[in-house]
């Protein structure tokens, strides 16, 4: 096989099947543990429909690329010059995740499908909270800055590409399990309300899983940004 032949090879397949699956998996985890993200779309999607909740899933799905873009472009080498805005943006996260369980957590607190009453806004706005939602959710700089970093082989060429191309997966897993959370928002919510040690339950295991998930960042704020 010659060179020409192996340039095109690398051309027609940028990540290998293992990264893909490893990236699935891992996006798959991160969307599953409750968030800023999550926390917004199932409240807004209880509180005035359906289709509030995917105009704002969509401002969320630009707030992802916003990201993907920013850290394909060299977003980590600026955290890389400037070490504390990566740590601090880390702390910042773990302290709002444990702020998150707390709310879950504490006497009289409310679950995640415990109806919220949030104003009625216009499509506008909406798109615009779930854009803003997402640029401040610490989940996502992570996911982009520190795990997505991790599946990127230079060995195969088109580092760019091949984080585009992780970063699409992320976001296609993300993207269609928070539409399904979307379209059982309503129904989950109307069974919690029926069942009050459900929703006892429901906020233990929330509050439980965003208190592992800020423990666990807590314990890498020290460490700093690698390229």
């Amino acid at each position: 096989m010659t060179w020409q032949d192996n340039e095109e090879r690398h051309d027609e397949v940028v990540i290998s099947g293992p990264a893909a699956i490893g990236m699935v998996l891992t996006a798959l985890a991160m969307v599953l543990t409750p968030g800023p993200n999550m926390m917004y779309l199932v409240s807004r999607s209880i509180s005035q429909g359906r289709l509030a909740g995917w105009i704002s899933l969509s401002g969320t799905g630009v707030g992802f690329v916003v990201y993907m873009t920013m850290a394909n472009l060299g977003l980590a080498v600026v955290f890389v010059a400037v070490p504390w805005v990566y740590i601090g943006l880390k702390a910042a996260g773990a302290v709002y995740l444990a702020y998150l369980a707390w709310q879950a957590l504490k006497p009289g607190g409310r679950g995640m499908f415990e109806t919220r009453e949030l104003a009625g806004d216009s499509p506008g706005k909406l798109f615009r909270m779930g854009l803003i939602t997402n640029l401040l959710n610490p989940k996502a700089a992570i996911m982009y800055l520190a795990l997505i970093p991790q599946f990127i082989d230079p060995a195969r060429g088109h580092v760019v590409a091949q984080g585009f191309t992780l970063g699409a997966l992320q976001i296609a897993v993300s993207m269609i399990v928070n539409a399904v959370l979307i379209l059982l928002a309503g129904s989950v919510a109307r069974l919690v309300r029926t069942r009050r040690s459900w929703a006892v339950w429901q906020r233990r295991i929330t509050g439980t899983a965003l208190g592992v998930v800020a423990v666990l960042l807590a314990r890498e704020v020290p460490a700093r940004a690698r390229v």
